[in-house]
């Protein structure tokens, strides 16, 4: 993980109305906010744009804004800095991690691929700008089935770090990958049992579900989908009740987008509230504030990590084009 270590000090005076601080700040900073779906809904309200990583990547190359403030976690902001090198990028809590990105260290990863040597490295893109640079191609759940089907059918491929995710993109492409076996704590965390008792609770409702999610979940989905394609699908669908299998954030989008219609966050194994990402949490309206007014904390990353990162992202965003 890369980024300068300083933070804003909490002894700064809040505002009054934190939403029309922030849009000051924005004017006079010519500043960016990204956020996340999964962020919490002040801030998703606060956001010049909402997405899913891709979007949010393609936004990130094309802002003109001066500053970029990510409302997401770790990874996401790297990918921003990434695309701007020259541009001030902050994160409101430099704590917002991935457990996913985590779970594939740069070292360990380096000596899969030297196991492999032949086979291409497509990562997702919740990865840390370590593991972008040793990649080939970047890749997102919107994504990952397009870009694995431009490529020569008798390519070997490495997918890292989600094998949930791999092993959905396996069976969509009819293509064997060799996974790393990486995954994320929320899309982990869904009850099979509980999700079916839901089912049984409102046999009317759609059960729809990301695709980090894992095989038992996805097997009783209506409907598998990144963030973006969720929120679209819950808008066209003919249905209107929904049990929602990815991190409830999206939730209140698809509130806004369909009021009429009606959600159910899928629930956890455990009783807690393990669907929400507690990284992505760590953001808030008042942390966000603070780090425009300070203009910190700010990611950095090495030079040479930076260049190498950055190609395989641009090949992703020019794939993703065609």
């Amino acid at each position: 993980m890369f980024a300068t270590v300083s933070a804003p000090t909490s002894k700064t005076a809040l505002p009054g109305d934190l939403f029309a601080a922030i849009e000051q700040l924005k004017k006079d900073l010519n500043a960016v906010v990204l956020a996340h779906y999964y962020q919490e809904p002040d801030i998703q309200d606060i956001a010049d744009y909402i997405g899913d990583s891709l979007g949010l990547s393609q936004q990130a190359a094309s802002t003109e804004a001066d500053v970029i403030v990510f409302a997401g976690v770790h990874f996401m902001a790297e990918t921003a800095k990434i695309l701007n090198p020259d541009k001030l990028v902050l994160l409101p809590d430099l704590e917002a991690g991935c457990s996913l990105a985590d779970s594939c260290p740069p070292d360990e990863f380096a000596r899969f691929k030297a196991a492999h040597p032949d086979h291409l490295v497509m990562s997702y893109i919740n990865c840390t700008a370590e593991i972008k640079a040793m990649s080939d191609i970047i890749c997102t759940s919107s994504n990952a089935v397009k870009l694995v089907n431009q490529l020569p059918s008798d390519q070997k491929i490495i997918f890292a770090p989600d094998r949930n995710l791999g092993r959905y993109v396996m069976e969509q492409t009819g293509r064997e990958m060799v996974l790393w076996q990486g995954s994320c704590i929320v899309h982990e965390t869904f009850s099979e049992k509980k999700i079916l008792q839901l089912k049984m609770e409102h046999p009317d409702a759609e059960i729809i579900a990301h695709p980090e999610c894992e095989a038992a979940v996805l097997r009783h989905a209506d409907f598998i989908g990144s963030t973006t394609a969720l929120l679209k699908h819950v808008e066209v669908s003919e249905g209107d009740r929904f049990i929602v299998a990815t991190e409830p954030g999206i939730i209140h989008q698809m509130e806004k987008q369909v009021p009429k219609k009606h959600f159910i966050p899928a629930p956890p194994e455990a009783n807690c509230n393990c669907n929400e990402c507690p990284y992505m949490r760590l953001n808030t309206l008042e942390k966000l504030y603070l780090a425009m007014k300070h203009k910190t904390p700010e990611i950095t990353i090495p030079q040479e990590i930076q260049a190498d990162a950055l190609a395989p992202i641009q090949r992703m965003l020019e794939m993703s084009a065609r």
